[in-house]
């Protein structure tokens, strides 16, 4: 008699504690979203970004770069009309920057926006941010905050361990470059951005910190407002450069120095030390950072 209850009970218990786990499974509050990070960007302002951002893109061709280079780049959504490094980018969908095309932007939802300090109007930042798209913004005096931007960007993604190993190449890379004897005195080197008015790199720029790493110096050292400022040229004959970097040779000595005939008295133009760069390292400050120093250093050899 006892062995049949038995046989009876073991299925009803069954029972009874398969409906107690269901009871306190649907009793189990569900996991705690992720609280969202607030953040101060590069330019003090404060914003909220998601814990794990899901869709992001940049306004700038360098921090699309950098993007690329840290972020996992399914979560990419777009780029800009310049931005064209790595190939992998040609394929997202374009946002005009200039001026910013803000319905296509909103369009493709992006949890966050990445821009830096001079490319996108603070304007434009704040018609995003009223409509929930937080901009976050970089700025880059050195080579050094560079790669604090990657490591940023890093721990704003979650991908930290693939921005460190990027970071610590990089700075491998950089104590390796740093000449053991630059020239002494360090050569002045003018860089020119746009001939008419003569627009130049200024001291407030990336441009002088990696001049001084590749071994010479800004001829500019007066710190003007702007950050590229218009220089006469009165003003470049008393800075006389060793070297003149915006085109090769024969072609600024048929458009420049054309335009600015006087302007053939700077060292530069008598010791023919006027070379072309590759604007794209020149003028994006991002992974391909030391690139762009090893290229100025290679100019710098007599």
């Amino acid at each position: 008699m006892i062995r049949f209850v038995l046989r009876l009970s073991q299925p009803l218990l069954l029972i009874l504690l398969f409906s107690a786990c269901q009871s306190d499974n649907h009793a189990r509050p569900p996991a705690a979203a992720a609280a969202p990070h607030q953040l101060t960007d590069d330019l003090g302002r404060r914003l909220t970004v998601p814990a794990h951002p899901r869709r992001i893109m940049a306004l700038a061709a360098s921090m699309t770069e950098m993007l690329y280079a840290v972020a996992d780049t399914v979560t990419i959504i777009g780029r800009t009309q310049v931005c064209d490094f790595p190939k992998a980018a040609l394929r997202k969908p374009i946002v005009n920057s200039y001026p910013l095309d803000l319905e296509s932007l909103v369009k493709l939802h992006p949890d966050v926006v990445f821009t830096t300090d001079g490319i996108t109007s603070l304007d434009d930042a704040a018609r995003l941010q009223k409509l929930g798209i937080p901009v976050y913004y970089q700025k880059y005096e050195k080579v050094a905050d560079v790669l604090r931007g990657l490591q940023d960007l890093g721990r704003i993604l979650g991908r930290e361990q693939m921005a460190k190993r990027l970071t610590d190449s990089l700075a491998t890379e950089l104590r390796a470059i740093q000449p053991k004897q630059p020239p002494q005195p360090a050569p002045k080197v003018l860089a020119i951005t746009w001939q008419d008015p003569i627009y130049v790199y200024g001291q407030n720029t990336l441009f002088t910190d990696k001049i001084s790493l590749a071994g010479g110096q800004n001829a500019v050292v007066e710190k003007f407002p702007q950050p590229y400022p218009a220089l006469t040229r009165e003003y470049i004959l008393q800075l006389n450069p060793d070297i003149l970097i915006g085109g090769s040779f024969g072609k600024l000595d048929s458009t420049f120095f054309k335009k600015y005939p006087e302007l053939k008295r700077i060292k530069a133009y008598q010791n023919h030390r006027i070379y072309a760069i590759t604007g794209d390292l020149m003028e994006r400050p991002g992974p391909r950072v030391m690139q762009s120093v090893r290229e100025l250093q290679g100019l710098l050899r007599p």
